[in-house]
């Protein structure tokens, strides 16, 4: 997550007009603004291999797979945020060009600065969307994945992976394999020069 920005606090309807003439993302959180950073090549990367191996898999259906480019709003916790990458396989959502409301996945893929609002604010956000069914978290260093799912009890219980291993999106019907998803990705070290 971004720095927060000097300005009061806004509503959601004042925040909408206000960032549709910025040059750079924003996310809005209760009435605060965060400007969203870039990413390095490895998150870009990662997040691009998801979307293709769900845009791929979902071909011919009603759901489809958005990047970062498109708003999510969660009415409940009074958000609209930019995930990663997420799938929605709402009519509505498909009648609205900007924002999306009915995601029933969401990927994040994790960096330094934003891992602690992924696992915590976030997710506690995400958690109030009634249509969303699985959080998927990626560690680039690491390459493990922690896979939220929601069971029937509406109790979220974690499924995680190691890099070797795929990810069972069960929501979508993938099994997203460990190739496909670090495809073209350097390890930590020779990503970083070390």
């Amino acid at each position: 997550m971004g720095q927060a920005l000097a300005r009061s606090v806004m509503t959601a309807e004042e925040f909408l007009a206000w960032d549709e003439h910025e040059a750079v993302r924003h996310e809005f959180v209760c009435g605060e603004v965060f400007a969203m950073a870039g990413a390095e090549d490895r998150h870009a990367t990662v997040s691009l291999n998801v979307a293709m191996a769900l845009r791929n898999h979902l071909r011919g259906s009603p759901c489809r797979t958005y990047l970062a480019e498109v708003k999510l709003r969660v009415e409940a916790a009074d958000c609209y945020v930019y995930p990663d990458v997420m799938v929605t396989c709402s009519a509505a959502d498909a009648a609205q060009p900007l924002i999306k409301r009915e995601a029933v996945l969401v990927v994040e893929v994790l960096s330094p600065s934003t891992a602690a609002y992924d696992r915590g604010t976030k997710f506690a956000a995400y958690r109030q969307l009634a249509s969303l069914a699985e959080y998927l978290l990626i560690d680039l260093d690491s390459q493990r994945c922690d896979l939220y799912r929601k069971g029937g009890d509406g109790l979220w219980v974690l499924h995680p992976s190691e890099a070797d291993q795929p990810v069972v999106l069960a929501s979508v019907g993938l099994t997203l394999s460990a190739q496909a998803l670090w495809a073209e990705v350097e390890p930590a070290g020779r990503a970083q020069g070390g």
